[in-house]
């Protein structure tokens, strides 16, 4: 009988559950959209209901699939949107708001006069972050706040809150396990990243009370089984990991100073830091990469808000394409950018910056400018903040080699060779660019023993293609030299 392990990959846009079989072969992908929400300027929402109807759906189609090519499935996977935060009815699962997304930013006052209060490097200190909207710990304050089902749910002992995984596992084992992991964890704003655990001062300084909390345990671990009656099997869950960790781990990217870059909805560059932590001096964050039968391995990361979103924001806004694949050949008619710099701050800006009241800017139109140009800056625009990333972590002294690049961007050949170019680097793209469930899937088989060690994984991953960088230094220099004054623009 053929093995096969299943990777849920519950994105921004979309909901993803995809059949692997042991040597990491994608056997079959269930898909399906999910839509965003935009009540206000600045907030963004989903619909915790569609994204557990669409995981369920796309399960068990996959469950379906698996059957017909006469085949077991031996565990489940589970990677996701990390800060994305859902609180719930504990009695019957409900959730009592719309789960409010990572790229949200009601919450920019609080966080401002957090930082006014001089809370900012406990915070650092404790989890690795900074004060930021992105993150879930003050979008759990709203909701207590301003969802008045909170309080009286609160005084039952009736109320959870959990990122996308957490509500997802609770659903699948019908309410059964209440739980999260490092990853996920390390990303709320609340999590002590030294001693591992939720952080007491930090949860009194918000006023969010800890049994609304799961538990926190490793990557690879024991997450309860499917009910039989919602999926037609009991299947073990091994293992959950938030998307760019579960990224680095498809990209085996298990020895330190090993990096990858994904670019989905999002754009995001983890380096693999091994067992210290490292501080950056140029606001990149300090989070886990993974944790294993109790210990943290660390990573730092550079996070972009904005990167096949813009994309998006191209197709569903501003209707100048169908789809993202045309973007390759529009990009291709032209000879040049034309000057023109678009500087995605749609959710305000991520790393580097950090400043979470940027709006988007464009600059340098004239009578040439066309539609076109407006495709090739947004695309241009995630290369660019690539290379604001590499060249903070440049200046903290940290030099990667190389990166191992994936998501649904880099299939486009021209982006791909543009990012090599502008941040001067070797870029790698491996022959599975659904790197992020494949991570899930190979460490969900490496703790039920398919895998016995990481070398083992490691091993399975296959390289695509090399992109080396060949523009010209001063082509490139101008190029960066343009999108340096459209940043100033933005931060002004």
């Amino acid at each position: 009988m053929k093995k096969f392990l299943v990777a849920i990959d519950q994105g921004t846009t979309s909901t993803r559950v995809i059949l692997f079989d042991v040597n990491g072969n994608k056997k079959f992908i269930s898909q399906f959209e999910i839509k965003q929400y935009f009540p206000k300027n600045g907030w963004v929402e989903h619909n915790p209901n569609e994204i557990w109807e669409t995981t369920l759906r796309s399960l068990k189609k996959v469950i379906k699939k698996a059957k017909e090519l006469k085949g077991k499935i031996l565990s489940i996977g589970i990677t996701n949107q990390r800060e994305t935060t859902v609180l719930w009815n504990k009695k019957n699962g409900r959730p009592i708001y719309n789960a409010i997304v990572w790229q949200d930013r009601r919450t920019q006052k609080y966080c401002q006069n957090l930082k006014k209060s001089n809370y900012e490097n406990n915070i650092r200190k404790k989890t690795g972050l900074f004060i930021d909207p992105y993150f879930s710990a003050t979008k759990i304050k709203w909701i207590l706040d301003n969802v008045k089902k909170s309080k009286k749910l609160l005084k039952t002992n009736n109320l959870l809150f959990g990122t996308i995984d957490s509500f997802l596992i609770w659903k699948l084992t019908k309410g059964k396990k209440h739980l999260t992991e490092a990853t996920n964890a390390s990303r709320t704003m609340l999590f002590n990243i030294n001693t591992n655990k939720w952080d007491k001062n930090i949860l009194k300084k918000l006023k969010i009370p800890s049994k609304i909390l799961p538990e926190v345990k490793n990557s690879a671990d024991d997450f309860g089984i499917t009910d039989k009656k919602l999926t037609g099997q009991v299947i073990p869950i091994s293992a959950v990991l938030g998307d760019q960790q579960a990224a680095a781990v498809g990209q085996a990217c298990f020895q330190k100073g090993t990096t990858k870059s994904t670019y989905g909805t999002g754009a995001f560059v983890i380096m693999n830091t091994g067992s210290k932590k490292v501080f950056s001096k140029n606001k990149l964050l300090t989070t886990i990469c993974y944790r294993l039968h109790e210990k943290n391995t660390y990573a730092l990361e550079g996070s972009i808000f904005i990167a096949g979103a813009g994309v998006q924001w191209l197709r569903d806004k501003i209707k100048l394409i169908d789809n993202a694949y045309e973007t390759e050949k529009i990009i291709k008619s032209k000879k040049n950018n034309d000057g023109v710099y678009i500087v995605p701050a749609f959710s305000g800006i991520g790393a580097p910056y950090w400043k979470p009241d940027a709006r988007g800017v464009i600059t340098g139109l004239t009578r040439n400018s066309d539609w076109k140009s407006l495709v090739r800056a947004i695309v241009e625009s995630v290369a660019y903040q690539s290379y604001d990333l590499f060249h903070a972590m440049k200046k903290d002294g940290l030099k990667p080699k190389l990166i191992k690049t994936d998501g649904g961007m880099v299939a486009n050949n021209w982006f791909a060779q543009f990012l090599s170019d502008i941040i001067n680097l070797n870029v790698i793209r491996p022959k599975v660019l659904e790197t992020t469930a494949l991570g899930a899937a190979f460490l969900a088989g490496y703790q039920i023993g398919e895998f016995k060690s990481l070398n083992e994984i490691q091993i399975k991953w296959k390289k695509d293609r090399v992109f080396s960088p060949k523009l010209n230094k001063s082509v490139r220099n101008n190029l960066l030299q343009g999108w340096k004054q459209a940043i100033r623009k933005t931060l002004a």
